[in-house]
C-alpha cells in the first residue's frame, strides 16, 4: 500500500499543474466540460514574492523542538483513538516524541471528561497510611511504551486523600467542566509535603521498575502546571516547597532524572514574569526546604499563548502574545547565567489557552479545523528558533498541547491533532517540520514581516509570506513556505519565487518535491464540509476522509537543472497555505 505520506498528487494538483504548463485545455478540456474535475483556481493576484535561500550560510542548529505534544485527558491515551494518534505522532518523527499529559496523580475512577482525568494512584487508610494502586497509571504509561512515544511526567494534580483544607476554599475534590474545572480541591496545596515527596518518590520508583532506568532516565519529570494562576490554591512560596519535595523525591528514586518547572503561563503578564523570575531565585539561591541541599533543576518551562478573537464577524488571530510570551521569557531566562544554557521547554504553545473549549462554546475557535491553524504554527514556528538565537538560550520544545477529544462531534473546533481518527490539517504540519533536519540556514523574503513586527503586532496588514530552510547532509535540504495573515478568509494568492543558492558543483540535477497544505491538499475538513458535513458519515465517506487526510504532494517530484549552483522554482501560495519543498542531488 502507498503511505499516505508519499501519495501520488490529487486531480486538484495535476489541473493546477496543466494550468501552469499550459496544457490544461488539451488535457482536461473534455473532463472539465462534462463537469467530473473542479475548475483551476483564480490566477494569482497577490503581490509578487521573491525568497532567496543560502545553502552556505548556517544561522544555527535546526533542532526538532516540533516533537512534543499534550493534553488535559491523560485517559484519552488509552481509547480507541487515542492508541492510533500516539502511533501516527511516532512514526511522523525521526526522533523520539514525547507526550504531556494532566492529571496522572489525581484521584478518581478514570474516566476521562472534558479537563479531567484520573489515575487513583494515591489514597490513605483509616489510619493515613498511604495506599498506591498503579492500575491506571500502568494503563497510561503502557499505551507510550506500545506506541514508542515518551512521557513528560508532569507531578499533578493533588490526590483526594492528601489535599489539605483551606480555610478560603470549599469547592468539592472534583469541579465539573464548564465550570471552572481548576477550582476544585484537587489543586489544593498538600496536608504533609513529606507525603508528597514520598509519592512522588514511589511513583517514580515504580516507573523505573516497570520501564528500565535508562529508559525513565531520559523522560522529563516537571512539577505542577500553571502554579501562576488557580491550578494552585495558595502563595508561590507554597509552590516552591511542593517543587521541592517533588524533586526531591523524584532524584532519592532516580538520581539521574531529568527535572524542572515551574511550567508558568503567559510571561507577558507581569504577574506571571515575576512568578517565574522568583522561582529562578528560588532555585539560583535557595535551598531545598525537602532536605536542605541546593535545589536540582535540568530544564524550565513556561507556557506561550496567543488569543484569537471575533473581529467584524471574522477570526482574528493574536500570534504577538505567543511570540511575546516566548520573548519575555527567553529574557528573563537569558539573565540567569547559570540557567541561560538550559533546556527550555514551552509546555504549551499554542494559539489561545483552552484546548477543551469548543467552537461551540467560541465560534472563534473554529480556525482550529481548516488551514488558518497550521499556517499560524508556521508562522511562529521560525519566529520561535529566532527570539531563541536573539536571547542566545536553549529551546527544546515547542509542545503542542492538542491531542484528541474521544467520541466527539466531527469538527467540533477542538484544539486537536485528529477528530474521530481523521488527520486534521495541522497534523500535516507536523509530518512537514519533521521532513527537515540538519542546519537552519539564512533566508531572505520580499513578502516577509519583519520578526520585531510580529511579535509586537502580528500580521494585520500584508501577509507573512516567509520560509525557514535546512540544508541536513551533503545531498539534500529542504524549504518550509507560507502564506499566514492573522485574519481568516479569502486573500490574495501570491506568486512566490524561491531561488535556493549554495548548491555543489557537482548538483547538475537536483530532485525536487512539493507537499501543501491548502483548501485543497492534506485537507480532510474541506472534503468533510463538501459532503455536507455529516455527524455519522457512512463507511464510503468515512473512507474518502481517511484518503485525504494525510500529507499530500502538490505536483509530482521533478529533477531540476541546478544552474551554477542554483535552483529557481516558481509557486502560487494561497492565504493561509503551507509548502514543503525538499531537494535532493
Amino acid at each position: 500500500m502507498q503511505s499516505r505520506t508519499t501519495r501520488r498528487p490529487t486531480m486538484v494538483s495535476r489541473i493546477n499543474h496543466w494550468a501552469a504548463t499550459g496544457t490544461l485545455a488539451i488535457a482536461s478540456v473534455s473532463a472539465l466540460a462534462q463537469g467530473t474535475v473542479p475548475a483551476p483556481p483564480p490566477a494569482p493576484t497577490g503581490r509578487a514574492v521573491n525568497i532567496t535561500v543560502d545553502l552556505n550560510k548556517p544561522v544555527g542548529e535546526y533542532k526538532p523542538i516540533y516533537s512534543w505534544f499534550g493534553a488535559d485527558e491523560a485517559n484519552f491515551t488509552t481509547m480507541r483513538d487515542g492508541k492510533v494518534l500516539l502511533s501516527k505522532l511516532h512514526d511522523l518523527s525521526p526522533v523520539p516524541v514525547y507526550i504531556r499529559v494532566h492529571h496522572l496523580l489525581t484521584s478518581g475512577n478514570g474516566v476521562p471528561e472534558l479537563k479531567w482525568s484520573s489515575t487513583n494512584v494515591y489514597t490513605e487508610d483509616a489510619s493515613g497510611k498511604p495506599v498506591y494502586d498503579f492500575k491506571i497509571l500502568d494503563g497510561i504509561f503502557d499505551e507510550y511504551k506500545a506506541a514508542g512515544v515518551r512521557p513528560m511526567v508532569e507531578l499533578g494534580f493533588m490526590p483526594k486523600d492528601l489535599a489539605a483544607d483551606l480555610p478560603n476554599r470549599h469547592e468539592p475534590y472534583q469541579v465539573h467542566y464548564p465550570q471552572s474545572a481548576i477550582s476544585g480541591k484537587s489543586n489544593n496545596p498538600p496536608k504533609d509535603y513529606a507525603k508528597w515527596g514520598e509519592l512522588a518518590r514511589v511513583v517514580t520508583a515504580h516507573l523505573v521498575e516497570r520501564y528500565g532506568r535508562d529508559t525513565v532516565k531520559q523522560w522529563y519529570f516537571e512539577v505542577w502546571n500553571e502554579p501562576d494562576i488557580d491550578y494552585w490554591h495558595t502563595a508561590p512560596e507554597e509552590y516552591w516547597k511542593l517543587y521541592d519535595y517533588g524533586v526531591a523525591g523524584v532524584r532519592a528514586a532516580l538520581p539521574e532524572a531529568k527535572v524542572g518547572g515551574p511550567a508558568t503561563t503567559s510571561p507577558r503578564n507581569p504577574k506571571a514574569y515575576a512568578f517565574l523570575k522568583n522561582f529562578l531565585d528560588h532555585v539560583n539561591t535557595g535551598k531545598s526546604a525537602a532536605n536542605g541541599k541546593p535545589l536540582p533543576m535540568d530544564f524550565i518551562s513556561f507556557h506561550a499563548k496567543g488569543q484569537p478573537k471575533i473581529v467584524e464577524g471574522k477570526v482574528t488571530m493574536g500570534i504577538m502574545g505567543e511570540l511575546m510570551d516566548a520573548d519575555h521569557g527567553f529574557q528573563l531566562i537569558s539573565t540567569f547565567p547559570r540557567f541561560r544554557n538550559l533546556p527550555i521547554i514551552i509546555s504549551e504553545a499554542d494559539p489561545e489557552g483552552c484546548a477543551a473549549c469548543s467552537s461551540k462554546v467560541n465560534p472563534a475557535n473554529n480556525y482550529r479545523n481548516g488551514t488558518l491553524y497550521p499556517a499560524y504554527t508556521a508562522a511562529a514556528y521560525k519566529r520561535l528558533f529566532e527570539l531563541q538565537d536573539k536571547y542566545k538560550v536553549n529551546l527544546l520544545s515547542m509542545l503542542s498541547w492538542s491531542f484528541e477529544f474521544e467520541s466527539r462531534d466531527y469538527f467540533e473546533g477542538f484544539r486537536d491533532l485528529s477528530t474521530n481518527g481523521i488527520d486534521k490539517p495541522v497534523l500535516n504540519f507536523f509530518r512537514m517540520t519533521a521532513l527537515m533536519s540538519g542546519t537552519r540556514v539564512a533566508t531572505t523574503s520580499s513578502g516577509a514581516v519583519p520578526m520585531n513586527d510580529i511579535v509586537q503586532n502580528g500580521v494585520r496588514n500584508e501577509s507573512d509570506v516567509d520560509a525557514l530552510a535546512t540544508r541536513a547532509a551533503a545531498n539534500s535540504a529542504a524549504v518550509m513556505l507560507w502564506n499566514y495573515h492573522d485574519v481568516d478568509g479569502p486573500g490574495p494568492v501570491v506568486p512566490t519565487e524561491v531561488a535556493i543558492n549554495g548548491l555543489p558543483a557537482t548538483a547538475k540535477r537536483v530532485l525536487v518535491t512539493q507537499y501543501r497544505i491548502d483548501d485543497t491538499h492534506s485537507n480532510a475538513y474541506t472534503i468533510w464540509k463538501a459532503m455536507g458535513s455529516p455527524q455519522h458519515p457512512t463507511t464510503e465517506q468515512y473512507e474518502r476522509l481517511k484518503a485525504e487526510d494525510g500529507l499530500q504532494l502538490l505536483t509530482s517530484p521533478v529533477w531540476m537543472e541546478a544552474g551554477s549552483g542554483t535552483v529557481t522554482l516558481n509557486t502560487d501560495m494561497p492565504r493561509q497555505s503551507i509548502s514543503l519543498v525538499t531537494l535532493k542531488w
